[in-house]
């Protein structure tokens, strides 16, 4: 399969073959996934087996076929376009045919409900059109877990191997820290992308053991395992987490912590570095901001609510712990927590977890490197004689790096306006258009306001504006620039 693109100066030939064939691998890796929504449907005995049969065969053989159709182009290999072009098609292929069991399914999903769905799914996002949750099939149920999931490993690799060769976002800080550091004892990106592989199934086992022992029944355990550790929030109920007990609670908090963390770091633990986690500056600034903002939210509902200092902790923990980490789930209605709080949350999910990890939105070490810029600059405003350099974790941060994270900033924000403006023009109200557009760029799930956050979802809106944020959560994983360029004329030329 090849593919012809002309510039308008010239002729560029893009032979998509490899990028056609790790597609359709992964296209055929998704169907076989479906066997396991199967399964369980078969077991329920509810009559809906038939539709992940179906969604499976459709996935499988279209998988097979591009595959086979660009085997003979393997030998090519993989140059930086056509990296860019893989990145951005994998996720938008991979969630149309994720979309069809809730198209075929007992969901009444149209095509956009079922594709935002899907995309919001496997990007990770956990914003939702679908209600009555507990009412639909389990297969289906399961499927959303499963997404979400899979969607958790995939931005850790593409994070850890993909976006530092490609440059985006300053992610190339990390290329050295990920694989130079970690040279001698395992010298291939592979390596280190099978051993984080086995370090989230790990996690997830022990995710789902802990909901157990906390009182979770085992199907909602496993689900809410697969969520929890990739850091979704997708649930089996409309409620999220208001119908569970304290313990569980408290159990996902912990693992929305853990998940939160560079997985990089937990290899390196298992390879004998142990003190790596405690060093790195993400993750102590992580634990101070999530320990300050739960004290002054804690001090603020006390104030305000006639309940148990050991309730209103573990109310303002476990959701100021699920938006920054961008998880979404919601154990109480935020919205009746008063402005100042509402406001607070809302910028707390602009912050994000570490990077290499299966958290969203801007992450904690592009805010380090800025104040780090703006700290030397200060320095050299108040000594013009004086040498000030912004360094990272003890190393010199370059202007390539900086570059990057600025503009990064730049094109997050902007980004974050004109989707909040075009969500306005198609009726929604200013909290709606503005929080809708923050929860999908930031790929955090809730919004704010009666219509999408903690109580609401996101079915009443209309179509125009559910595809708008289909396109924000998936330009949103892909830490937009590795979207962004695909419409440049300088990408296509040769």
């Amino acid at each position: 399969m090849t593919v012809s693109v002309t510039a308008t100066n010239g002729t560029a030939m893009i032979d998509m073959r490899p990028v056609g064939y790790v597609i359709g691998i992964l296209v055929i890796f998704l169907g076989l996934t479906m066997f396991a929504p199967l399964i369980v449907d078969l077991g329920e005995d509810n009559g809906h087996w038939p539709v992940f049969a179906t969604s499976a065969a459709i996935t499988i053989v279209s998988g097979g076929f591009l595959a086979l159709a660009s085997s003979n182009g393997t030998h090519i290999g993989l140059d930086i376009q056509k990296t860019f072009l893989l990145t951005t098609l994998v996720w938008v292929v991979l969630s149309i045919f994720a979309s069809i069991p809730f198209l075929l399914g007992f969901t009444n999903a149209n095509i956009v409900d079922a594709i935002f769905e899907a995309v919001s799914g496997i990007t990770t996002t956990g914003s939702t059109v679908l209600s009555e949750l507990d009412k639909l099939p389990k297969g289906l149920l399961l499927w959303r877990g499963i997404l979400q999931w899979l969607g958790g490993i995939g931005i850790i690799v593409v994070a850890m191997v993909f976006l530092p060769e490609l440059r985006v976002g300053g992610m190339q800080i990390f290329r050295a820290e990920g694989f130079d550091t970690l040279g001698k004892i395992l010298p291939r990106a592979t390596t280190i992308a099978f051993q984080i592989s086995i370090i989230y199934v790990g996690i997830t086992i022990a995710c789902g053991l802990a909901y157990v022992l906390a009182g979770m029944n085992f199907f909602d355990a496993v689900v809410h395992a697969f969520t929890t550790v990739a850091t979704g929030g997708f649930s089996n109920y409309d409620d999220s987490f208001s119908v569970f007990s304290w313990k569980v609670e408290y159990v996902a908090i912990l693992f929305m912590i853990l998940s939160a963390l560079p997985f990089v770091r937990y290899v390196q633990l298992i390879n004998g570095q142990g003190t790596a986690v405690f060093k790195d500056p993400q993750v102590k600034t992580f634990f101070v901001l999530i320990c300050a903002l739960v004290l002054l939210s804690t001090l603020v509902l006390s104030l305000q609510l006639n309940l148990s200092l050991e309730l209103v902790f573990r109310k303002a923990l476990f959701n100021i712990t699920s938006i920054i980490t961008g998880t979404g789930y919601a154990s109480t209605n935020y919205m009746l927590w008063g402005g100042f709080l509402v406001s607070l949350l809302f910028f707390v999910g602009l912050v994000g977890g570490c990077a290499g990890s299966t958290t969203c939105s801007v992450k904690i070490f592009r805010y380090q490197i800025v104040f780090a810029s703006i700290a030397s600059q200060l320095k050299r405003i108040q000594s013009p004689n004086g040498i000030f350099i912004p360094r990272y974790q003890g190393r010199q941060i370059s202007d390539d790096i900086l570059n990057s994270v600025l503009t990064f900033f730049v094109v997050f924000f902007a980004s974050l306006g004109i989707l909040a403006a075009l969500l306005s023009l198609t009726g929604l109200d200013l909290i709606t258009s503005l929080s809708g557009a923050a929860a999908a760029l930031g790929n955090i799930g809730p919004g704010l306001g009666e219509t999408i956050g903690p109580d609401g979802n996101f079915s009443s809106l209309n179509e125009t504006a559910k595809w708008l944020l289909v396109a924000g959560m998936l330009i949103g994983r892909l830490e937009l620039m590795a979207v962004y360029i695909l419409f440049t004329l300088k990408f296509w030329r040769n």
